[in-house]
């Protein structure tokens, strides 16, 4: 007897909830496309490409308009023999430096057997050997760096790729950006020389709403799906918990596949509304535990204070009462306490990480600006993950919470 069979229950085709999966039509992004496009204009006509910044949350279509467009345009461009389009695709999410951003593109563009070491050069050669790879390719290249925001202060190379043809390093070449971040501050920390060269037509990707995504899932369902497997809550329920996330296809697509997976793996013929919401905890749970990898032993006990507070109903809480409660668990925990300077920089990362949500609020000369925050993540998942981290080994969570709070009490 075989240990592995194919199934034949549940899914069609599950590729295509992937997010390497690249749909015929992108219809919710009708306004952004038709924007991109008018960009891409001078491309097709055979003139110099402009550069092109996509700004957005995550999963809300950027790089998939991007590749969508640009497979176009490289197909459009074979009608004419005096134009030659390549496109160069470089995610910066592990790059963080001009450096290594130039040597990933110049390895692209070698055979393996004369690829760059990662180490060992000085950067104006890196430039100059990339330089000579684009020349010899020629024609148009369009650079597309995705999750440009990564590289951090060291944007040199968005300075020297738009200018290596007025500069002289590029004679048949010609040279166009097309950044993607995910960062809507990343021009603000920009060289100003760099903004000045790059920044030459923005395209906002805004959050998908419930109407959106709900027809993005019915397309994609409809071709990973065996008929008639999902009820009819699945769908729409998917879509609404995403919406009031972060407005994420990539989110909405990764909870329809989790609930499909869970009726495969408990040998079910459908999949239900129960699935969606099993899957939406199972998926933040990853969220978190991965989140808490990178977090130190004090950024774990600022999320668990954010929890508590959270079970109080303490929030939306500012950094005050957050501080004040989170050297409360410290001592409890026999930990020296951060300083609140420290402490916020811990919130700032559960921000970004996506486990806490921060509003800024504004009450002029009088207030001032000032922060409050929130879990974005169920509460109880949040207790459960931190259950299994080290720092906590062998704590029960509840009874130390239990105990700050009847200390808060008689204070």
């Amino acid at each position: 007897m075989p240990i592995f069979e194919r199934d034949q229950t549940i899914f069609e085709d599950e590729d295509i909830l992937r997010e390497d999966y690249q749909p015929k039509r992108l219809t919710e992004r009708d306004d952004e496309l038709d924007a991109f496009k008018a960009y891409l204009q001078p491309v097709i006509n055979g003139k110099q490409p402009r550069n092109i910044f996509l700004y957005g949350k995550t999963g809300v279509g950027k790089t998939a308009a991007t590749r969508y467009l640009l497979d176009h345009l490289e197909r459009d461009a074979e009608q004419y023999e005096d134009l030659s389009i390549t496109t160069i695709y470089c995610n910066c999410e592990d790059l963080t430096s001009s450096y290594q951003v130039a040597i990933e593109l110049t390895n692209q563009l070698r055979t393996k057997n004369n690829q760059l070491s990662s180490t060992g050069y000085p950067l104006n050669e890196v430039y100059n050997k990339l330089y000579s790879e684009l020349e010899a390719l020629g024609g148009t290249i369009l650079v597309v760096l995705d999750e440009v925001d990564q590289i951090g202060d060291d944007d040199s190379i968005l300075y020297q790729l738009p200018r290596a043809r007025a500069n002289g390093y590029l004679k048949d070449a010609k040279i166009g950006i097309v950044g993607i971040s995910n960062d809507f501050k990343f021009r603000e920390n920009l060289d100003p020389r760099v903004e000045d060269t790059l920044c030459e037509r923005e395209i906002h990707f805004p959050p998908y709403d419930a109407t959106d995504l709900q027809a993005i899932l019915e397309r994609r369902s409809a071709l990973a799906f065996r008929d008639d497997v999902l009820d009819s809550e699945v769908v729409p329920l998917c879509a609404a918990f995403a919406a009031q996330d972060r407005g994420s296809a990539r989110q909405a697509l990764d909870l329809l596949f989790e609930a499909g997976d869970l009726a495969r793996r408990n040998d079910r013929e459908r999949v239900t509304e129960a699935d969606v919401r099993r899957g939406q905890q199972l998926l933040e749970k990853r969220q978190i535990e991965q989140s808490l990898l990178d977090l130190t032993v004090h950024g774990h006990l600022t999320l668990f204070t954010m929890a508590v507070l959270t079970v109080e109903g303490a929030v939306p809480a500012q950094k005050l009462d957050i501080y004040t409660r989170y050297e409360r668990f410290a001592r409890e925990l026999d930990r020296e306490p951060l300083s609140d300077r420290s402490v916020h920089s811990h919130l700032n990362e559960l921000v970004m990480l996506g486990v806490l949500d921060r509003r800024e609020h504004n009450r002029g000369r009088a207030g001032g600006i000032f922060y409050e925050y929130t879990l974005a993540v169920c509460v109880d998942t949040v207790f459960s993950a931190l259950g299994d981290v080290q720092a906590f080994d062998g704590i029960d969570l509840e009874t130390l919470r239990d105990r700050c709070l009847r200390k808060r009490q008689n204070d």
